[in-house]
């Protein structure tokens, strides 16, 4: 039950999406490239954070770099 309360969770790092092409799905809605953005949890392929809609979103790490 912890994705009921991801949102209020404590941010464990800071990344920042390089792109937003994606071959399957249609993501640029939900991310800007050059922007960062709070990771609230972190799986092998995907992290999970507050998207441009201000709600927790998945997606893959292929998106993202992590800065300092």
């Amino acid at each position: 039950m912890i994705h009921k309360n991801w949102e209020n969770r404590q941010t464990i790092k800071t990344i920042k999406c390089v792109h937003a092409d994606a071959k399957k799905f249609v993501v640029n809605h939900m991310l800007t490239p050059g922007q960062s953005y709070q990771v609230k949890n972190e799986t092998d392929e995907f992290y999970f954070i507050i998207d441009n809609s201000n709600r927790i979103g998945g997606f893959k790490k292929d998106y993202f770099t992590e800065t300092i």
